[in-house]
């Protein structure tokens, strides 16, 4: 430090200052732009160190609010740049530079980007908007846009949905929310509706009965709300029963499938028959004209 102190005692200010005035430059000049470069540098540097601040209490905020990762590492880095560009801009006009040109080259810059973007941009506002709401998260088995699978991946302009029969499909967020959707996974409970057909010469109590005894034996049938067990319509080949038990969510597809095993096999054991459509053809015989 000692070393840098005499160096600069040393230092022949006069000098230059002599050099400056034999070539024909303000001294003055010289100092006023000295003082500017000091606070366009002082400016940054500042104007860096809050935009950390800044950035670092809007992730807290995110993080705290549970918002997705992709989502919050993109809008930190947006916050950052464009707070970065503003710091630019105020250094730049410390130095007695003419901002507006700038101003106006970014906003077209920007308007450019956004027209040529405008679908992108609108996936992420949908994106940004999923996250927000939260219509579906990762796990759920939803339906939209037409596409029905499990949610793998909820991206920024995308979200990756796995299909039962495993494919994978990629929507874009602007069409699923622009759709109705449809979140099977939702609520913890779900009706399974069924209906079966029988014979118009079976004994309707029967039936009946049968069906309350197969549901009654299921443990993964909840006992409320009740399970509806109704006459729905009189078809034209059949009697058809309505049969409702509500079950948990993740019991759906095994409670649908076995119990429709179930009473298949029970009205082959109780001689319930389920009848094929069927017609009747009446031939009348035409009088001789």
């Amino acid at each position: 430090m000692d070393e840098i102190t005499t160096a600069a005692a040393s230092f022949d200010w006069n000098g230059i200052l002599e050099f400056l005035k034999n070539n024909g430059i303000d001294s003055s000049t010289v100092v006023g732009f000295a003082k500017n470069l000091v606070i366009a540098l002082l400016i940054f540097y500042v104007g860096r160190m809050v935009i950390g601040l800044v950035v670092r209490g809007l992730r807290k905020v995110m993080q705290r609010q549970e918002v997705d990762k992709t989502l919050e590492t993109f809008v930190c880095n947006l916050v950052r740049m464009a707070l970065l560009v503003v710091v630019i801009i105020a250094a730049i006009g410390a130095l007695g530079i003419q901002t507006t040109s700038f101003i106006a080259i970014f906003g077209a810059a920007g308007l450019a980007v956004g027209l040529a973007l405008q679908g992108s941009l609108s996936n992420f506002a949908a994106g940004v908007l999923i996250v927000l709401f939260r219509p579906y998260k990762v796990g759920d088995y939803i339906e939209g846009a037409g596409i029905s699978g499990t949610v793998e991946q909820v991206q920024i302009l995308t979200t990756l949905l796995k299909t039962p029969d495993n494919k994978a499909v990629i929507v874009p967020n602007s069409q699923i929310m622009d759709s109705v959707i449809t979140n099977y996974s939702a609520n913890d409970t779900r009706r399974v509706d069924m209906v079966v057909g029988v014979s118009y010469n079976d004994d309707l109590d029967k039936v009946r009965k049968i069906i309350q005894e197969l549901v009654a034996t299921d443990e993964r049938i909840l006992a409320e709300p009740e399970c509806v067990i109704a006459v729905l319509e009189l078809a034209d080949s059949s009697v058809n029963f309505v049969v409702r038990p509500w079950v948990k969510t993740s019991d759906y597809w095994g409670v649908k499938f076995d119990l429709t095993e179930a009473i298949k096999k029970r009205f082959d054991k109780d001689g319930i028959s389920i009848p094929f459509p069927q017609q009747d053809v009446h031939l009348y015989n035409a009088p001789a004209g």
